[in-house]
């Protein structure tokens, strides 16, 4: 009888990227991303596991978006108190925290709970061609 293969933490070997986000669209770039910090580009992906890789993206502050979200996407953040609404156009976003703009579009991708929060802490994203990874022998993947 056949058993279903459950990786191992021994078994399980991370990578780690670099994606550079220079001129590319802000949606499609961070599904790919979402993709290889679950593991999903793996033949032994388990939903309930940590088995992606590392994932660093560099130019974040070059990343484009299409049609008007310039100006009409919205970031918004309460800090709980009344009237503590903070709200800042994308493009408000991109020239005073352009790693934000990439954190968010990818947390919201992950799962919610536990394991999300794990995976998440796997990204590294820098607003330009420098990063302190190079230790860590990073593949440069051309998306």
């Amino acid at each position: 009888m056949n058993e279903t293969f459950i990786p191992t933490k021994t078994f399980i070997k991370k990578q780690w990227y670099i994606i550079d986000a220079k001129d590319q669209t802000l949606g499609r770039l961070t599904v790919k991303i979402a993709n290889l910090l679950r593991g999903k580009n793996k033949p032994y992906f388990t939903p309930y596991l940590d088995t992606g890789d590392y994932v660093i993206v560099i130019n974040s502050d070059k990343i484009k978006v299409s049609g008007n979200k310039n100006t009409e996407k919205l970031y918004r953040r309460h800090s709980g108190r009344p009237g503590g609404m903070k709200i800042r156009t994308f493009k408000e976003m991109q020239t005073k925290l352009p790693n934000r703009i990439i954190e968010k579009a990818v947390k919201g991708m992950l799962p919610k709970g536990k394991l999300g929060r794990q995976i998440y802490k796997n990204l590294r994203v820098y607003d330009t061609d420098t990063h302190p990874h190079v230790a860590q022998n990073p593949i440069f993947l051309e998306l």
